[in-house]
């Protein structure tokens, strides 16, 4: 999952940004900023995906100004979402509590029954490692230490957290 941005002659790797969710907005700090948008996209299952142009996109905040306040709670959310995930790869000391704050992320989106959450994790470990700033064999020996202590548990791409309160507490540390 990992993305190279540039030109022809000088391109750079960069780990995995993040994944987005259902009607969430890809690309529109740049389309307002009119520069090009220098990341790619997977779809980690089959989806519809609306490709909006910037001169659409302008002319319809022209004949509609009223929309430009959801466009900067949507730039706001996106600003919020980015500076969240620079706190926990950055600011986290520890493998284990990145890789904890990252699942219960997800966990927020996934069907929550009391204190338990099931969530489709669709990722491969390299993918995890990307967005945490570690290597695959790290996250695979940290998750299976979280299935030891009964943090998780896994069925296929099925992660199911017993409690979310035990791993809030490994994700504070």
């Amino acid at each position: 999952m990992a993305t190279t941005v540039g030109d022809e002659n000088r391109l750079e790797q960069l780990p995995a940004e993040r994944v987005a969710h259902p009607g969430e907005i890809l690309g529109l700090s740049e389309a307002m900023l009119g520069s090009p948008y220098e990341f790619t996209a997977e779809t980690l299952y089959p989806c519809k995906i609306a490709l909006i142009r910037r001169e659409d996109l302008l002319r319809f905040l022209t004949q509609y100004p009223q929309a430009y306040r959801c466009i900067a709670e949507e730039l706001t959310s996106q600003f919020h979402a980015a500076c969240e995930q620079l706190r926990t790869v950055g600011l986290s000391s520890s493998v284990p509590s990145r890789l904890a704050k990252l699942i219960l992320v997800w966990g927020s989106n996934g069907q929550q029954i009391k204190q338990r959450a099931r969530i489709s994790l669709p990722l491969t470990h390299e993918q995890i490692a990307e967005f945490i700033g570690t290597t695959r064999e790290t996250v695979s020996r940290t998750l299976g230490d979280f299935k030891d202590r009964n943090l998780v548990t896994r069925q296929g791409s099925m992660l199911t957290i017993p409690s979310m309160a035990a791993l809030e507490n490994l994700a504070a540390l």
